[in-house]
């Protein structure tokens, strides 16, 4: 198994992304990594060459970068050249924590649309306070959908909450302002009744203050909704545990009762580590396109690592597009 990862994208490029790799095969021995960028920079920490290659360039796409221009300008960007190590068939995957937009925009253009799927959706999957985890999508792939549009990110994140996270007959919500059948607006309520009517385990309305308490394991929104909800939840998390950490420090008895709580802390802590769960799936191509977090470490493209071979293994795409295709309620006009 191939996967091809842009080493220069995301805060600390190249130098965790080269460290995740480094673990992901030494973990599995089925994989060949290709590193894409400045080959120059990846040797400096480059320490175990065994199943991991370079493909040398110096050209990367910034965070500043308009996303749609620089694929097609910077045609020699490490980004662009992970995802055209799957077009030629040099690779299976590709994974990158750079530019969100112009990833997605490599993964239109580049990569491809499976046959069927007029909107491909972004998707992390969010931790839970049982530690489950829920998929939420689509997270700003697309700020507007249809109806149907939202049933297919249901089909897409059913088969893969199945067959990679292990999960028999995923619970699919429709995130919504109220759990009643006719709450919402046009998109939710006419989404409802797709849902209602097909064949997959749909459990209703769900809101947005039930997502971490795991009423769902598949969640859909459209892009807009849904990219608020994940950084309302990010930006919740970051400051609850700041705000936990001033107290904790505010005087030497706070600071006794956190010295005996560290190890609870810490367990808390890693339970609602995004790092842990890989990154943000594009479901929707004709191969695994994976954004990790831009901020990713070493273990959080480790992860990202594992849950592409994952997909891969278990023929995630291929099981979308022939769900797809047999799929009747998810056909409609481009």
């Amino acid at each position: 198994m191939k996967i091809a990862i842009d080493a220069m994208g995301g805060d600390h490029a190249p130098k965790e992304i080269v460290l995740g790799a480094m673990k992901a095969v030494q973990s599995f021995s089925d994989i060949h990594l290709t590193l894409v960028g400045d080959e120059k920079q990846i040797k400096e920490i480059l320490t175990n060459h065994e199943r991991i290659s370079i493909l040398h360039t110096t050209e990367v796409i910034l965070g500043t970068d308009e996303p749609v221009r620089a694929v097609r300008r910077k045609k020699d960007a490490s980004m662009v050249l992970a995802a055209k190590q799957v077009t030629d068939g040099l690779a299976d995957a590709c994974i990158s924590a750079g530019n969100t937009g112009a990833l997605m925009a490599a993964g239109l253009f580049v990569v491809g649309r499976i046959d069927g799927i007029d909107r491909p959706a972004l998707s992390p999957t969010l931790p839970t306070i049982g530690g489950e985890g829920f998929m939420l999508l689509d997270v700003g792939a697309n700020a507007d959908a249809k109806p149907e549009h939202l049933v297919q990110y249901a089909i897409m994140g059913s088969i893969y909450s199945e067959k990679v996270r292990g999960i028999k007959q995923p619970r699919v919500g429709l995130l919504n302002i109220g759990t009643e059948e006719k709450k919402g607006n046009e998109l939710t309520k006419s989404t409802f009744t797709l849902l209602k009517n097909s064949n997959l385990h749909f459990v209703g309305n769900v809101e947005a203050r039930d997502l971490l308490e795991g009423v769902a394991d598949v969640v859909v929104t459209d892009g807009f909704t849904g990219n608020m909800v994940l950084k309302t939840l990010e930006g919740t998390a970051l400051s609850m545990f700041k705000m936990l950490k001033t107290a904790l420090m505010s005087s030497y008895t706070s600071k006794l009762a956190a010295a005996v709580l560290k190890p609870n802390l810490k367990k808390l802590k890693n339970t609602m580590d995004y790092s842990e769960y890989g990154g943000a799936a594009l479901f929707g191509l004709k191969a695994p396109v994976i954004k990790a977090h831009g901020s990713s470490n070493a273990q959080a493209i480790y992860s990202a690592i594992k849950q592409t071979r994952e997909m891969v293994g278990n023929d995630v795409v291929q099981l979308i597009q022939k769900a797809v295709e047999e799929s009747d309620s998810v056909k409609f006009e481009q």
